[in-house]
């Protein structure tokens, strides 16, 4: 790869190789640890003598910006500071809107960036000691054959017709979905699934209603399209539907295992919610994130197979059974919202990556989902169980566990007296990663109490971790 330098003239060409050269190095363009040619490569590619390059590398070794290593080459010596750019920037017109996106970054989003715990229960995370990765590799090599040999250049938006295929099969085996293919559209997770079902239907100012405590990714991303968003509380029936308000054209929720808190939505208030929508013509988002894991009791009826009217959009994400890195999700749609969310799909980014989907789609055909998930469901219940032993023996004075049956997460309520942002203070002190549901409610009364996530944390770390948290429990009491 060429060194960007530009020579004017025949005269200085030394100076000016040299000063280009140091201009990159301050301004960090060139970055410490970076190879430069060799004199002769770059003489080559300039145009100029050996001597003119050796001079300038010659001048920036005394300046200690440059370093030789015998045998390998000449590379960029690492400094404490870089001096920075005298540019002065000009206020963009758009600075105020700017502001707005930079303050809706979420509680979830600044998770990412803090260093795990040794113990951590952070929830939303799978276990990536159990994903079969020999079975993966194997079928991304197919997708990698497959698409050596592929004449064509587009793929639909929709997503590749095999894939959407394989996920029909999957969702009707497990969750009883009645779809088609051709009613899927495969997207870069659930949150791009939420943003183009939002992008079509939202417009500034009208009403979207969400449960409270809930999703704050979705919360945020209805908010930054403009929509009026209305807090509905839930409670141990799931959403209160009705105080869904009048005018409300959109409707998010959780109900097969409530985000934070776990419950399911009992029957009668599904019931009530399709009723509610068909009145208001409103189209239900139903995220069902990661109800494959299922430990007690059947499986409540999704909102989708209920819906005899077109009013149910059901949403389904890879990343939560398999690994966050996939970013494989998928929607299924009524018609009325279907052609348009492909547009949408089509002007956001043309189609999701057809590698990955190639290889979802043998992985799938091949069973070794399925077979993935049963491996899971023994190692995430009897992590669960362990868990709620826990919250229904030592730490029975501090906490309720909220019942539920699905899911890796569980919610634990804190009693009165516990104040849950110490704890977590405290717990992080000795390496234990605790995460408190008060980020989840927006306009409802905050509920204090702790989100323990138990996918991403192995069965025998769950007795230690906890013993910290007991410990430190006994030291506020």
């Amino acid at each position: 790869m060429e060194l960007h330098i530009r020579l004017e003239g025949r005269k200085g060409l030394a100076e000016q190789l040299y000063r280009q050269l140091r201009a990159g190095i301050d301004s960090g363009h060139l970055a410490a640890g970076t190879q430069l040619p060799p004199t002769r490569l770059l003489a080559e590619q300039l145009g100029v003598s050996r001597k003119t390059v050796a001079e300038a590398y010659s001048r920036l070794t005394y300046d200690n910006l440059l370093s030789g290593v015998v045998g390998r080459g000449t590379f960029i010596t690492p400094r404490h500071s870089l001096r920075q750019r005298d540019n002065e920037h000009i206020p963009l017109a758009a600075a105020d809107t700017l502001e707005r996106w930079r303050q809706r970054a979420t509680i979830l989003g600044h998770r990412a960036l803090d260093a795990p715990s040794r113990y951590d229960f952070i929830g939303g995370a799978s276990s990536k000691s159990q994903f079969p990765y020999d079975q993966w590799r194997s079928c991304m090599n197919y997708a990698l054959r497959r698409s050596q040999r592929h004449p064509e250049r587009q793929f639909s938006a929709q997503g590749l017709p095999e894939l959407r295929e394989a996920i029909t099969h999957h969702i009707a085996f497990t969750r009883g979905i009645q779809c088609a293919p051709s009613d899927v559209l495969v997207c870069n997770g659930a949150q791009q699934a939420l943003d183009l079902i939002a992008r079509v239907l939202v417009e500034p100012g009208c009403k979207v209603a969400m449960e409270d405590p809930g999703y704050p990714p979705a919360r945020q991303l209805f908010q930054a399209l403009g929509a009026r968003l209305q807090s509905v509380p839930v409670d141990d029936q799931g959403l209160c539907v009705e105080q869904i308000e009048d005018g409300t054209r959109l409707i998010y929720v959780t109900p097969s295992h409530q985000f934070p808190l776990g419950m399911p939505m009992a029957a009668p208030r599904r019931e009530a919610l399709l009723a509610r929508a068909a009145e208001l013509g409103a189209l239900i988002i139903e995220d069902d994130y990661d109800c494959e894991f299922r430990y007690q009791g059947p499986a409540a009826e999704a909102l989708q197979r209920m819906d005899r009217h077109g009013l149910v959009a059901y949403v389904g994400t890879f990343s939560k059974t398999l690994l966050s890195e996939l970013r494989l999700g998928y929607a299924v749609l009524p018609p009325a919202v279907l052609q348009a969310a492909c547009v949408a799909k089509h002007l956001s980014d043309w189609h999701s990556p057809t590698l990955q989907q190639w290889a979802l789609a043998r992985f799938l055909g091949e069973g070794h989902l399925n077979k993935h998930i049963r491996r899971c469901h023994e190692v995430y219940s009897a992590r669960r169980e362990r868990i709620l032993a826990r919250l229904g023996g030592d730490l029975a004075s501090w906490f309720d566990a909220v019942p539920t049956s699905a899911g890796f997460h569980l919610s634990a309520l804190a009693k009165p007296g516990v104040d849950v942002e110490l704890l977590i203070s405290l717990a992080r002190k000795v390496e234990v990663g605790l995460y408190s549901l008060a980020p989840f409610f927006s306009e409802a009364p905050v509920r204090p109490g702790l989100l323990l996530g138990f996918g991403a944390i192995e069965l025998l770390d769950i007795d230690p971790a906890l013993d910290r948290v007991a410990d430190t429990l006994q030291r506020l009491s």
